[in-house]
């Protein structure tokens, strides 16, 4: 289900994932394919880490990497989640394609 919320968002953040949701910065998103395919490949990470443990690695992973690379938009670029969703987001058959766990590769 996709959702908009104008005021949730900063600076060039437009879309997140939260379960079982996809939320949109403005309506024009919705239409693109490609922001979807990225937000529909958190949705399964978080399915099959059963929802909330995608959250607590997330953040630890997010936290960990800000502190490696002495910021936090470079912390948030390197999460294996994200890693893996920018990798792959062109493809639009990726999340029928993906194995479980697939995120493990771009640690």
């Amino acid at each position: 289900m996709i959702v908009v919320i104008k005021h949730l968002f900063r600076r060039n953040y437009v879309g997140l994932s939260l379960w079982p949701f996809i939320i949109l910065k403005n309506n024009d998103l919705k239409s693109d394919i490609v922001l979807i395919n990225h937000e529909k490949i958190h949705l399964r990470q978080q399915l099959e880490l059963l929802i909330l443990p995608f959250y607590v690695l997330y953040i630890a992973e997010w936290l960990f990497r800000s502190f490696f690379y002495l910021s936090f938009y470079r912390g948030y670029q390197n999460i294996s989640f994200e890693r893996e969703a920018y990798a792959n987001e062109h493809n639009l058959n990726y999340t029928n394609e993906r194995g479980v766990f697939d995120f493990i590769k771009y640690l």
